[in-house]
């Protein structure tokens, strides 16, 4: 995987400022393929399927606790057996680097 797998998540409180869609595009290389970056260049998102609802509340299960570990939580929709995951910062209105670690982290996870 990448570096971005082993940082950790900033408390981010605002004052910064949202990486611009140029930087968000270059995080977003070092990312599984499957993660997309939003039109307006302020989020990523990632849709999972799994065979039936149990594995995937397994796979969201994990998700959150990714990112509870790193206290930079996602949006994440679900269904029977599909999930998207949005990751954008609350704080700055954007992409954030928390974000691209998490992603980062759950692209680890999943690859294993």
């Amino acid at each position: 995987m990448t570096e971005l797998d082993k940082r950790k998540c900033v408390p981010c409180e605002g004052g910064l400022d949202a990486l611009t869609k140029e930087k968000a595009e270059s995080y977003l290389k070092k990312l599984d393929r499957d993660w997309l970056l939003n039109e307006d260049g302020k989020s990523i998102e990632r849709t999972y399927s799994r065979k039936n609802h149990y594995e995937l509340s397994s796979l969201i299960n994990l998700i959150i606790a990714i990112s509870h570990s790193e206290d930079h939580h996602p949006e994440i929709t679900f269904g029977y057996n599909t999930a998207r995951v949005k990751y954008f910062t609350y704080a700055i209105d954007g992409l954030s680097e928390n974000d691209f670690i998490c992603a980062a982290k759950i692209d680890k996870v999943l690859a294993i």
